[in-house]
């Protein structure tokens, strides 16, 4: 199992998915399993521009290739309108080559959003980010309410997957619940792994 890994694969505009991907990755450690960070590029409105390979910030950006060897996935992203954010999905749209080979089939993965309000769409954008994953054969898996804080949080945190209201910080129910859905994740590709 020391080659199994999970992405933690989120687009941040202003930082607060970034930290749910971080405590996700904390989970998933805390399982004993590696997280990878990864982040996609910004999608232009100039035609012409393009990114560099390698941002010149943060975490790196994931490749196809990291996908298509994950024992597991998460993704996270900001809401737009009820949806996930142009540049994840653009990412994900280009990942057709997977789809073909199967390569992500019986996987487990979850979905992450941030929201600038408590009524802003975190669910629709949850379930927007599944669609995709669902076509690729993985193995859903959101928070159970087994979790305590999911039954007393206030802000951030759904059965779908983990969510933050923005504010300067997320609260402590918003972080047991990343740990928790992180954790969850790979304990369910380590028990995959086991049972080949």
């Amino acid at each position: 199992m020391s080659d199994a890994y999970i992405v933690v694969l989120y687009y941040s505009r202003n930082g607060h998915v970034k930290q749910l991907a971080e405590e996700i990755a904390q989970g998933v450690e805390s399982a004993g399993m590696e997280a990878r960070l990864r982040t996609v590029p910004a999608v232009s409105t100039v035609c012409e521009a393009i990114e560099e390979d390698i941002p010149s910030t943060g975490d790196i950006y994931c490749t196809e290739q990291e996908l298509a060897n994950c024992s597991g996935l998460l993704i996270g992203s900001p809401t737009r309108f009820g949806n996930m954010a142009a540049p994840l999905k653009y990412f994900i749209d280009g990942t057709a080559g997977l789809w073909a080979n199967g390569s992500l089939i019986n996987k487990p993965a979850g979905v992450f959003t941030s929201t600038s309000s408590l009524h802003g769409g975190q669910e629709s954008t949850l379930l927007s980010m599944m669609i995709p994953l669902l076509h690729h054969g993985m193995l859903l898996a959101g928070i159970p309410y087994s979790e305590p804080s999911l039954h007393k949080t206030t802000r951030g945190g759904t059965p779908y997957g983990a969510s933050h209201v923005e504010s300067d910080a997320l609260s402590s129910d918003e972080i047991t619940l990343c740990r928790a859905q992180g954790k969850r994740v790979a304990q369910l590709a380590a028990q995959l792994i086991g049972a080949q």
